[in-house]
C-alpha cells in the first residue's frame, strides 16, 4: 500500500488515528513510523497530529520487519571499561551500532552478543543493552548496560542531561570565536527522510563548541551535548556554515566519513553512585587527518 488518496471520511481525522487503521497497526508504530519520515503527506514529513484535508496524499514506505533475532559473531572489540552492570566501548569507525535493515550483520550488538551472555532486554532483542547509539562514521565511546537496571538507570540520566558527553570533530572552515553555544531545535528534514535539519517545530537541541585550534582552512573543536537529537552535532555545525570535514550528508563538499569522535564520557555509574570519567585517545585516521590539514 505505496500511496492513499484520503477519503471525504477521513478528512479532519489524525493522520496517526487514520493511518493506524488504514494500515493496522498499533498507533504508537504508525507514530513512530511518522517521526521517521516512513509515512509523508503529500510527499513532505508532518507531525503527527496533522488534520488531513481533502486532496491528501498519504505516502507508505514501511520498511521490512526486522528479522527475529540478531546472531552473535566474533568481531574484535575495543572495552574501555567493565564490571558486573556496565561495558564501555571504544567504537571503531564504520561500525553500525545494532543490526538494522541493510545491517544486520557486522555491527556492534553482533560483536557484544559473541562477547557476553547478560546483556538488558530494555530495547528488544535486536538492540540488546544499547543505552545510546553513534553514527556509523562516528567512533569513540559507547556505555552498554548489561541488565535492567542499569539499562534503565542510564536512559533516566541521559534524559536528565546528566551524562556528560565530550566530541572531538574537524570542520571546514576557521572559526573566529573560541567559544559557541549553538541552540536551534532539529527535527525531521522535510524533504530527505534520511537527513535531520535545524527546524521550528523540531525538538530542542543544544551544543556547547569550544575551538581548540585553528588551520588554514579548518578548525578542530571540543563539543559538548546537553541534548542528544539525532545527527546533533552534524546539523547543527553544517547550520553554522562550518560542516564536518568529510561528512557524506551534511557537508556538500562531500566524503566517505565525518571527522568526528566521542573522546569522553562521565557519567554516574548505576550501582556504585560514583562519578565515573572515562576518556580515550584520539584514533589514527583523526590524527592523520590533523597531519594533511
Amino acid at each position: 500500500m505505496p500511496s492513499i488518496q484520503v477519503p471525504d471520511s477521513a478528512i479532519a481525522v489524525r493522520l496517526d488515528v487514520f493511518a493506524a487503521d488504514i494500515l493496522r497497526l498499533s498507533r504508537n508504530n504508525v507514530q513512530n513510523h511518522i517521526q521517521s519520515g516512513n509515512i509523508l503527506v503529500n510527499g513532505l514529513c508532518v507531525q503527527k497530529r496533522y488534520l488531513l484535508k481533502a486532496g491528501d496524499t498519504i505516502i507508505c514506505n514501511i520498511p521490512e520487519p526486522e528479522p527475529y533475532r540478531a546472531d552473535p559473531e566474533d568481531i574484535p572489540l575495543e572495552i574501555v571499561y567493565e564490571d558486573s552492570d556496565i561495558i564501555v566501548i571504544n567504537k571503531r569507525q564504520g561500525m553500525v551500532v545494532h543490526p538494522a535493515p541493510g545491517n544486520y550483520t557486522g555491527t556492534l550488538v553482533n560483536a557484544l552478543l559473541h562477547y557476553c551472555d547478560d546483556l538488558s532486554g530494555v530495547n528488544g532483542i535486536m538492540r540488546p543493552g544499547i543505552v545510546h547509539r553513534l553514527d556509523k562514521h562516528t567512533s569513540g565511546l559507547i556505555i552498554v548496560a548489561k541488565n535492567d537496571f542499569a539499562h534503565h538507570n542510564l536512559s533516566e540520566q541521559l534524559q536528565t542531561h546528566s551524562i556528560q558527553r565530550t566530541y572531538y570533530a574537524i570542520v571546514c572552515g576557521v572559526i573566529k570565536r573560541d567559544e559557541l553555544e549553538i541552540n536551534l531545535s532539529i527535527g525531521r528534514h522535510s524533504v530527505d527522510r534520511k537527513k535531520m535539519a535545524v527546524s521550528d517545530r523540531g525538538k530542542s537541541a543544544i551544543t556547547l563548541v569550544s575551538v581548540l585550534r585553528r588551520y588554514k582552512a579548518h578548525s578542530l573543536l571540543k563539543v559538548n551535548l546537553k541534548t542528544g537529537r539525532t545527527h546533533q552535532i552534524r546539523v547543527h555545525l553544517a547550520h553554522m556554515g562550518y560542516p564536518i570535514l568529510n561528512d557524506p550528508i551534511y557537508n556538500h563538499r562531500g566524503g566517505e566519513a565525518q571527522i568526528l569522535h566521542a573522546k569522553s564520557l562521565s557519567f554516574c555509574h548505576p550501582r556504585t553512585l560514583q562519578q565515573t570519567t572515562l576518556n580515550t585517545p584520539l584514533p589514527p585516521y583523526f590524527i592523520d587527518v590533523l597531519r594533511k590539514i
